[in-house]
């Protein structure tokens, strides 16, 4: 059965994936006057930034957050009508606690002023407690150095971050106290297994480009709100066709070879552009003879894992909304309580841990024993508290592995294939694998498909700019 008809004159997409990168390619097509079919294989929308309900609590997979300097996924919650439920702080601020330190534990801040780049962090690094003198004049000097790289020079791509900070005389402290202590949550990697080239292009957009740009956002409401509820309800009235529990079984050229099939296990659908918004290994098993001169360049692309802890207390243990830790197991630490809809005067944590592959697979038991503990080390008032839940949620190939080389395999929007265009936060956007790289991607592939087919329209970002 083939899929809906359309007038002569009507150019049609289809859409594989439901995730940021597939939502935002749909509207940005459905936008510019196509038709579009987006076919997602899970219930819902959102792909690995989603919720899901445990008892009372409504719970994010992980915890997700986002710069100022993200103009894409700021616009996407614009576009979804969503901004402000994932407001940005006023000013970038970040309590890092050490509990490691021989005169016990010290509370630090990484906060910026209004002072013109880069003498907006200056102050803040000058009073910064887990650093000696000698490692932040030496933080200075590399940060320098770092804003004068080009992140797009190919050069970079082949080198890790950590023979780079090494050259520029950064300690291991400084590396695990500052530049891991950023790059672990934005990489998804510690310093040796990433790519100089994303690391610059971390450090120098989000704090060596403009005095607001590392400012954090996140949601106030569960993730599911945005990325399911909010993006449906846009993708309805953009007049997409959204199906969800639907299986891309192939794509294949017609015969005459002027436009696509797409089978589903239910129907085919036909169209003229194709967007495959899927990760590297479905997008690999999908793609057509001829697609790519390279495919297998895809499962060469690895993976990296993040893992999530959730503690639920009986009451407050924690008075700000979020922490970065040292000297412990411990990364991030979370205050979900208002977004998850705890109630009875609990208090939710959500521990965000990148670069997980130790823990990824331990047991929910061992983990507890493991993190409990550290709990009580990092906030006292957790050591008289009741423990009403704990339980883990697991995201294997949670981003793509930020290893250096990892540029030379990552491919364009366009194919060697007229109308199929790819998608993904795996794709080039010269980003590491961000809620940010994935709606650039969605961007490009469908600007790619626009141009191909003669509908040229203004690029959201260019307009932002």
């Amino acid at each position: 059965m083939s899929g809906d008809g359309v007038g002569a004159g009507e150019r049609r997409a289809v859409v594989v994936g439901g995730g940021l990168a597939g939502v935002t390619a749909a509207l940005e097509l459905a936008d510019a006057g196509m038709r579009v079919t987006l076919l997602e294989g899970r219930p819902r929308l959102g792909g690995l930034a989603f919720s899901f309900k445990r008892g009372d609590l409504t719970v994010d997979n992980g915890q997700h957050v986002y710069l100022r300097c993200c103009t894409a996924y700021r616009w996407f919650l614009d576009r979804i009508d969503g901004a402000a439920l994932a407001p940005v702080q006023d000013r970038l601020d970040v309590p890092v606690l050490d509990v490691a330190h021989p005169r016990g534990p010290r509370l630090g801040r990484l906060r910026r002023s209004a002072l013109p780049v880069p003498l907006h962090l200056a102050a803040s690094l000058a009073r910064y407690p887990h650093l000696s003198p000698a490692e932040r004049a030496g933080v200075g000097r590399a940060a320098l150095a770092l804003r004068r790289l080009d992140p797009a020079d190919p050069a970079l791509d082949g080198l890790d971050f950590a023979t780079w900070l090494g050259r520029y005389g950064q300690s291991r402290r400084a590396v695990e106290a500052l530049w891991d202590l950023v790059g672990i949550a934005t990489l998804n990697a510690t310093a040796e297994h990433s790519s100089l080239g994303l690391a610059a292009m971390v450090f120098k957009t989000g704090l060596l480009s403009e005095n607001g740009a590392a400012d954090i956002g996140w949601a106030r409401v569960p993730l599911g709100e945005l990325h399911d509820t909010l993006a449906r309800k846009a993708l309805d009235a953009a007049g997409v066709r959204t199906e969800l529990r639907t299986r891309v079984t192939s794509l294949s050229r017609t015969g005459d070879g002027a436009a696509w099939q797409i089978a589903t296990e239910r129907e085919r659908l036909d169209a003229d552009a194709v967007v495959l918004a899927v990760p590297q290994r479905e997008a690999h098993a999908l793609l057509p003879p001829g697609a790519l001169a390279d495919p297998d360049k895809l499962l060469d692309i690895g993976t990296a894992p993040i893992l999530n802890v959730h503690v639920v207390y009986d009451r407050k243990v924690l008075r700000q909304p979020f922490f970065a830790a040292l000297g412990t197991p411990v990364q991030w630490v979370f205050d979900r309580t208002e977004s998850s809809g705890l109630p009875d005067g609990g208090q939710y944590l959500a521990l965000s841990q990148s670069a997980a592959q130790n823990d990824i697979d331990e047991p929910v038991s061992v983990l507890r024993e493991k993190y409990l503990p550290e709990l009580e080390r990092l906030l006292p008032a957790a050591r008289g508290a009741k423990v009403r839940d704990f339980f883990v949620t697991r995201e294997r190939t949670a981003t793509f592995a930020p290893t250096p080389g990892v540029g030379r395999l990552r491919p364009g929007a366009r194919t060697d294939t007229p109308g199929l265009y790819l998608a993904g936060a795996w794709t080039a956007t010269g980003w590491p694998a961000t809620m940010e790289s994935a709606v650039r991607s969605g961007l490009s592939a469908a600007h790619a498909a626009l141009a191909a087919l003669g509908r040229h329209r203004a690029h959201p970002l260019q307009e932002a700019a």
